[in-house]
């Protein structure tokens, strides 16, 4: 756990998969076609809680959704790629843009498709619900799956290890508001 920890302590960008990672997995279609999902609001404030402690947030999803664009917007993030089938020109255009080695970069996958990504990243995350292969192949497994808590899971190790967590949870401990981060 020791070196998990060193990992996250050093991490200054977190990507995350969508289905499977934000979500359930989940695919719920209406009557008329349209898509809906289902998102965690511990989740959204954990990637609200990296937001405030300086961290870059993005998303890279092999699907498109109206809902993913609708989520994402609404929790500020705005590196997101979606309809990515093969991920790693997102993630390489990614560091570019945000001038983040892949070394200081953690990455959140369930399935086989995301171990491109997950093999070149310094903290490579599977959720506990992930395929056997992704597991295999992650330096961390988050204790929650996915869509239930993963993100949030992702989001207190890093912070815990970058020395942030505590001075997150005594600013909601404090009866001045002033002092709270989100």
């Amino acid at each position: 756990m020791q070196d998990v920890l060193q990992k996250a302590a050093r991490i200054r960008l977190v990507i995350f998969d969508v289905d499977g990672v934000l979500t359930d997995g989940g695919l719920h279609f209406d009557e008329a076609g349209r898509e809906n999902k289902v998102f965690n609001s511990r989740d959204g404030h954990g990637l609200k809680l990296l937001q405030g402690a300086g961290l870059e947030l993005a998303v890279i999803s092999g699907r498109s959704s109206a809902a993913v664009t609708h989520r994402m917007s609404g929790l500020g993030i705005q590196r997101v790629y979606q309809g990515q089938r093969d991920k790693l020109p997102a993630f390489y255009e990614l560091l570019r843009d945000v001038n983040v080695a892949a070394e200081h970069t953690a990455y959140v996958g369930d399935d086989v498709v995301d171990l491109p990504v997950m093999l070149r990243v310094g903290l490579a995350v599977a959720v506990q619900d992930a395929h056997p292969l992704v597991k295999q192949h992650a330096h961390w497994q988050t204790p929650s799956p996915g869509g239930r808590g993963a993100a949030r899971d992702l989001s207190e190790l890093i912070l815990e290890a970058q020395g942030k967590l505590a001075g997150l949870w005594a600013g909601y401990l404090s009866l001045d508001p002033a002092t709270r981060a989100v």
